[in-house]
């Protein structure tokens, strides 16, 4: 399989496939020029070409955000090596540019604040134009996104077959960035899965005309719509809840309080450490924030 069909299944965008292509065409230039062969390179040669894409060319300054983002690509290229039994490892996995700008976690919510999303989500006394189909799916979503650290793209790619609820795991397949795995479902998860896998799936099947494997069946290829209106409901739960990306936020840096990094590593599907280290660095800085609020120096 060559580079472009490798990109292709992993469903990068074209104008993505076209600058990592071009991206792994300067790497094989300058391995060629060095006489490097790029399924034996070494860390430390890897290093003097990241030296050699820092340094400025015809006097325009090259910045740390563009030198990431062609480290970046050269780890997918080295996974394509790996994967395609070229290589045995992928030799700069754990690099990461410093200095570059992240943007930060803030406004995390504690363990005790993500369970009482689910717990407080009311699937009963729905009153109209709501629907308890709809809530059984909301809190279905909700516990995913509060015990599994789950995203809107992992989401939507679930499907039924994806869920084993007599082992009480869910399987969650790869995306175009994250790994796939197989992850525990809680106690308190099992029961609104069963009412909704028996009942109320089909029900919202049958309103939505959508009869596809999916786990969530969609009128539109739209999961925001859905999160959208979920997240208005949590909102009323804990005005401190904003979107999808600071509930998984929550759930990966609470994590890491229990995990080790590995582990942590595994169960967020990231595909790098330096992912998941993120992560640990955002808790310290939220951290020092809360601290410099409470005792500010004078």
């Amino acid at each position: 399989m060559m580079y472009r069909e490798y990109l292709q299944k992993e469903g990068y965008a074209k104008t993505t496939i076209t600058s990592y292509l071009r991206y792994q065409s300067f790497f094989s230039n300058w391995c060629e020029y060095k006489d490097y062969e790029e399924a034996t390179i070494d860390y430390k040669s890897c290093l003097s070409y990241i030296k050699f894409i820092q340094q400025s060319k015809k006097g325009k300054t090259i910045t740390k955000s563009t030198v990431q983002h062609q480290v970046g690509a050269l780890k997918i290229y080295f996974n394509y090596l790996v994967d395609s039994e070229q290589r045995f490892d992928n030799p700069i996995e754990n690099i990461n540019i410093r200095g570059v700008k992240r943007t930060l976690n803030h406004n995390l919510l504690e363990p005790e604040e993500l369970e009482d999303l689910y717990y407080s989500y009311q699937t009963e006394r729905i009153e109209f134009p709501n629907s308890k189909s709809v809530a059984i799916r909301n809190k279905v979503i909700t516990g995913l996104m509060v015990y599994q650290g789950l995203n809107a793209t992992a989401l939507k790619a679930l499907n039924v077959e994806h869920i084993e609820l007599e082992k009480g795991t869910i399987y969650i397949p790869s995306t175009r960035i994250t790994n796939s795995r197989t992850l525990e479902l809680k106690s308190p998860q099992i029961l609104p899965f069963v009412q909704y896998l028996e009942k109320h799936r089909e029900i919202l099947q049958e309103e939505l005309k959508n009869y596809t494997e999916s786990l969530f069946p969609l009128n539109s290829e739209r999961f925001d719509i859905i999160t959208l209106h979920l997240f208005k409901r949590l909102k009323r739960i804990n005005h401190k809840v904003t979107n999808v990306k600071q509930v998984r936020a929550s759930v990966i840096t609470n994590w890491l309080k229990t995990y080790n990094i590995r582990e942590v590593k595994y169960m967020a599907g990231h595909r790098y450490i330096s992912s998941t280290e993120r992560y640990q660095q955002d808790d310290l800085e939220n951290l020092h924030e809360m601290i410099e609020s409470l005792h500010p120096i004078c």
